[in-house]
C-alpha cells in the first residue's frame, strides 16, 4: 500500500492532484444534525463545492435513499447542474462501486471528503477509502453529527487513522497558495464575499474601497 507524507509542501492540496467526494447531504440527515448549526452546514458545504468548481477539481455527489431522505441540496446541485448524484443504499458510500470508480477515474489520490452524518457516512469511506491508498482529507464544517460527542468522536478516529481534518476555508486558501495567482482570483473572492462571514465583509469592503480609488483615478 501507498504511504503519504503528512507534513511538507506534499502533504499540501492542489488544484491538480484532489478529488471532492460529498456525500448525503440530504434533508433527512440534515434533520438530526446538532453538531453545528444547520444552516451553517448549509453554507460550508456550498462553499466548498464552489471551492471545487473554482479550482476545477473533480466533485463525485453522492446520496442514500433518496426515495426516503430527499435528493442533495439546491445549493449543491446549482453549483453542479449537470451532475446527477449516484444514489445508493450502502451506509459507506466506498462499498458502492460507483462512487470508487467515479473517485478512481479521476486518477487523484488526495480525496477530500464530507458527508452528513459524520460518525458513519463521513467515518466509514473515509477509513475504507484510506485502506484502498488514498490520502484522504475530511472538511469538518460541511460535515456533522447527530451530537457535538458524534462529530467529536468520528474526527478523532479518522485523525487517529491518518486522515487529515481541514475546513473549506483552510482549503480555500491552500489552493489559492499565493495571492499574485490572479486566474481564479475573482471567483475566489465572491466565494469569500457570499460564504465567509466577516472576512466576506472585508473582502467585499476592500473590493468597493479599490472601485471607488479607480474610478477617482479615471
Amino acid at each position: 500500500m501507498q504511504m503519504f507524507t503528512k507534513v511538507g509542501l506534499d502533504a499540501l492540496l492542489t488544484p491538480e492532484n484532489c478529488v471532492l467526494l460529498l456525500i448525503d447531504h440530504q434533508p433527512f440527515q440534515l434533520a438530526n444534525v446538532n453538531s453545528h448549526e444547520p444552516t451553517m452546514v448549509i453554507n460550508n458545504v456550498t462553499a466548498l463545492a464552489k471551492t471545487a468548481r473554482a479550482y476545477g477539481i473533480p466533485t463525485i455527489l453522492t446520496t442514500v435513499n433518496e426515495e426516503r431522505g430527499g435528493v442533495i441540496f439546491k445549493q449543491i446541485q446549482e453549483v453542479f447542474p449537470d451532475q446527477k448524484p449516484i444514489n445508493r443504499t450502502f451506509i459507506n458510500a466506498w462499498e458502492d462501486r460507483r462512487v470508487v470508480e467515479a473517485v478512481k477515474k479521476t486518477g487523484r489520490k488526495k480525496l477530500v471528503i464530507a458527508a452528513l452524518w459524520s460518525e458513519m457516512c463521513l467515518a466509514m469511506p473515509a477509513i475504507h477509502s484510506m485502506g484502498d491508498g488514498y490520502d484522504v482529507y475530511v472538511a469538518t464544517d460541511a460535515s456533522g453529527g447527530v451530537s457535538p460527542e458524534a462529530h467529536d468522536m468520528a474526527i478523532r478516529r479518522l485523525v487517529a487513522a491518518g486522515a487529515q481534518p481541514i475546513t473549506w476555508l483552510g482549503m480555500a486558501g491552500e489552493l489559492q497558495r499565493d495571492w499574485a495567482r490572479t486566474e481564479h482570483l475573482g471567483e475566489v473572492a465572491q466565494l469569500f464575499i457570499d460564504h465567509a462571514g466577516a472576512t466576506g465583509s472585508a473582502f467585499l469592503w476592500e473590493t468597493q474601497l479599490l472601485g471607488s480609488s479607480q474610478s477617482k483615478r479615471a
